[in-house]
């Protein structure tokens, strides 16, 4: 497949998510771009992208030379980074994929268990006497104590192990293939490096009894191989397990005598077989010899075994059997003499320096006040200040030059105070993470961000369920949403305020002494995030509290990312604009892989920009670099007015995103596409751009529409056209008569209906099919444009503009 250099050197995230022949070719499947293919449509959320296949000639009918999806799962996981590994395993749980538990290599013969990869799933479920309380649970998944349940095979057999688990744990409104079994395409393929492989899932329920299977959550691990042969991985499961299931024909029922395991603590139920022909379930003994019990009739079909399979993990699970999370079952795994993927010195110094500075964190808004003083409120003094400058909304009976002249003193005597706050130990302590090589610096980066999600969890969600509650239910009561919404803001923690701090703390590095260390670690700060912008991070463009751009530090990262591409960076803009939680974040990572954070109930605020880059042969078809990538604060139709105009922040970001931009998506609801305000917001958004060398190519998508026919489509279109025709012709301040006099649109292509994201019921839904296909033609569309918008300038241009549009808005 092409990987053979990436076993040593590992794949990054930012390989996979550079612009390639593929994102703008129909894909032709070699064996080298097969792991491309599937980590493009995995990346997408595609539910089908185990299904990416190559054979080296038709002539193959003894399929030596096809690839079975386990492997090449298992070949990416051994040439990917841990970081890849992570977002590889996040969106197979989107897609409920089972993910590896217990990767083999086959050039060591080393066993590794994947405890890292598995620390960014978080999952909200609900267990059935929670739901009975209205609550539910939001965890982190490898900290859950939840029961395991293990499924092993002894010989050959005449069933599917894999396609029988996926009938048990499917819910019962939608089967999911979530273990890849011998049925699906390539699945029968002889498995040359996924011998010995454990995969993994979880069942969640949703605490609705018509739709779960199980009203408790359950680990689920599925042994590739015969555990004759894999007698580590059979201890490992046998010591972890609450139980055990061996599937084996009873023909070699005799053959257990000779697997030496050691420690039994699992029940240990043989699932046995005539040929395929009848099964019955047997608790079984192996120690001190093997007896075994019938605990279920004989079933005929593989239907019943399902269902007798179900029965018998409810029962388990209502003996209140024994529970463990993967966290923990760590240490059972070195005892087994099987490597823990978090047991390196980059990953424990990462954990180490990150903890220096999150175990000191009790109440956030007293931290963020002693810790982070640069970004609080003598920021929001200070781009208050900058903001009148610009405005002189307050001039009253003063000369415009005298009241100038007041904001520029007053201005700096802010940055005086500024200037006088210490570097603080956590500041300091954060600065050394970042500063480290590069492998200690990603670890502690992640370690501190899954701490912080995990810390404002606890904290905010309460605060969360309350302002999600008051949006649905009482949407007018506009100033006690602002007033959660500020709470929430103020007790809110996360890295964006910490790279905040070292933005300010950058701005004020010419008040530190010039030759000390401090001043030089200050002024390293934008090379190491230019780096992180290397490596696909989110670089806040428009602080989200205070509303405005930290301009000095924003030119000093974009000039050192300029540097660090060797000057070739030609870029031009995709940005998002649009309605309040219409699924913008979502949307772009499905696009292009970006990491724009998805928060449970709250919405962007301000503006986040993550750099794409784009390989050799693509950059001389679309004229650029690399693309900028924009995703803004959702627009708010009905705001509160508010004497510090942070009712109009929304529309100022939007309008900077629209102005920066060579494409905008403007994405809302069925609902927002008849709501007069919200599209009057559009309107004044896109008018409110004055640029003379361009207008932004526009695409409307419509979220939520599933099944729209190509005449229901063309209705839509014009009606939502005319609409936004009159809203332009009644605007008395807009100088234009149709929306084609703001922005450029195809009219064959500038309207989209974008289905659900979710099939199915959460958690145990997958993402939809529909969904990724609309996301990826769109993705393609978006390229396609590109390439007939005019070349731009560099990264230093860029920033020049952004700080030329910003002053003018």
């Amino acid at each position: 497949m092409g990987l053979e250099e990436h076993y040593d050197i590992k794949l990054k995230i930012c390989n996979i998510l550079k612009i390639t022949r593929s994102d703008t070719e129909i894909d032709m499947e070699t064996a080298e771009s097969l792991h491309e293919a599937f980590l493009k449509r995995l990346f997408m959320g595609n539910t089908n992208a185990r299904s990416v296949k190559y054979m080296f000639s038709d002539s193959d009918v003894d399929k030596k030379n096809v690839i079975n999806p386990l492997d090449l799962i298992t070949a990416l996981f051994l040439c990917s980074d841990k970081f890849l590994q992570q977002k590889i395993i996040e969106k197979m749980v989107l897609c409920q994929f089972a993910v590896p538990l217990l990767l083999p290599d086959s050039e060591t013969r080393e066993l590794t268990m994947m405890l890292w990869s598995m620390r960014e799933v978080v999952r909200t479920f609900k267990p059935l006497m929670q739901a009975f309380r209205g609550s539910s649970t939001e965890e982190r998944l490898v900290q859950s104590e939840i029961a395991l349940i293990s499924f092993v095979r002894l010989g050959k057999h005449f069933l599917s192990k894999s396609q029988m688990l996926n009938q048990v744990l499917s819910n019962t409104e939608q089967y999911h293939d979530i273990f890849y079994h011998s049925g699906l395409e390539c699945g029968d393929v002889p498995r040359r490096i996924s011998e010995g492989l454990v995969d993994f899932s979880w069942y969640l329920p949703c605490g609705i009894r018509s739709v779960d299977k199980f009203n408790e959550p359950i680990a689920v691990a599925n042994l590739r191989g015969d555990i004759r042969t894999f007698v580590k991985q059979f201890t490992f499961l046998c010591q972890s397990s609450a139980v055990v299931y061996i599937f084996c024909d009873e023909a070699e029922v005799e053959y257990l005598k000779t697997v030496q395991v050691k420690d039994v603590r699992a029940k240990i139920i043989l699932i046995s077989s005539k040929k395929g022909k009848s099964f019955r379930l047997k608790y079984m003994t192996i120690k001190p010899s093997i007896k075994t019990k019938n605990i279920s009739e004989t079933k005929r079909t593989e239907k019943e075994l399902a269902r007798a399979l179900q029965e018998s993990v409810s029962r388990i699970l209502e003996n209140k059997t024994k529970k463990v999370s993967l966290e923990n079952l760590a240490e059972r795994a070195r005892s087994c003499e099987i490597l823990v993927d978090e047991d390196t010195d980059e990953c424990k110094t990462g954990l180490r320096n990150s903890r220096l500075i999150t175990s000191c964190i009790d109440k956030i808004p007293e931290f963020k006040e002693q810790e982070l003083p640069c970004q609080g409120n003598i920021w929001k003094a200070i781009s208050g200040v900058q903001m009148e400058h610009c405005r002189l909304r307050k001039v009253g009976k003063l000369k415009t030059e005298d009241y100038r002249k007041s904001l520029e003193a007053k201005e700096k005597e802010f940055k005086k105070k500024q200037h006088r706050f210490e570097m603080t130990p956590m500041i300091s302590n954060f600065v050394k993470g970042i500063s480290a090589s590069e492998a200690h610096c990603s670890f502690f980066l992640k370690w501190m961000e899954m701490t912080l999600e995990d810390f404002s969890r606890q904290q905010l969600s309460a605060l969360l369920d309350q302002y999600k509650r008051l949006k649905h239910e009482s949407p007018k009561e506009k100033d006690i949403i602002a007033d959660v919404e500020q709470q929430i803001s103020i007790c809110s923690l996360g890295m964006q305020h910490f790279f905040r701090e070292c933005g300010q703390r950058y701005t004020c590095a010419n008040g530190v002494p010039e030759f000390s260390n401090l001043r030089k670690r200050l002024e390293q700060l934008p090379y190491y995030f230019a780096q992180l912008m290397l490596d696909s991070f989110p670089f806040e463009l428009v602080d989200g509290d205070a509303g405005n751009i930290p301009m000095t530090w924003m030119r000093a990262v974009l000039a050192e990312l300029h540097h660090l591409i060797q000057s070739n960076s030609r870029v031009k803009v995709i940005s998002v604009i649009g309605e309040e939680n219409s699924g913008k974040s979502t949307l772009l990572n499905a696009m292009f892989g970006t990491r724009f954070s998805i928060n449970r109930g709250m919405c962007t605020r301000g503006a986040f920009m993550q750099l794409i880059t784009v390989s050799k042969r693509v950059k001389r078809e679309i004229g650029c670099d690399c693309i900028m990538i924009i995703d803004t604060e959702g627009l708010k139709a009905h705001q509160m007015i508010q004497d510090d105009h942070s009712h109009e922040r929304d529309k100022e970001v939007a309008s900077l995103a629209v102005a920066l931009s060579d494409i905008t998506v403007v994405t809302f609801s069925k609902e927002s596409s008849t709501d007069k305000d919200f599209l009057r917001m559009v309107v004044n958004v896109l008018a409110r751009v004055k640029v003379a060398d361009k207008k932004t190519l526009c695409h409307f998508v419509q979220v939520d529409i599933n099944e729209v026919s190509v005449s229901e489509g063309k209705k839509r279109d014009k009606e939502l056209l005319d609409r936004l025709n009159v809203l332009i012709q009644r605007d008395a301040e807009i100088n234009a008569r149709k929306l084609a006099d703001l922005v450029e649109f195809d009219p064959y292509t500038w309207s989209w209906y974008l289905p659900s994201a979710w099939k199915g019921t959460p958690p145990m839904a997958a993402y939809s099919t529909d969904y990724s296909e609309t996301a990826q033609a769109l993705k393609s569309q978006l390229l396609k444009d590109l390439k007939k918008c005019p070349e731009r300038d560099d990264l230093m241009d860029f920033a020049k503009r952004i700080e030329h549009i910003w002053k003018s808005l």
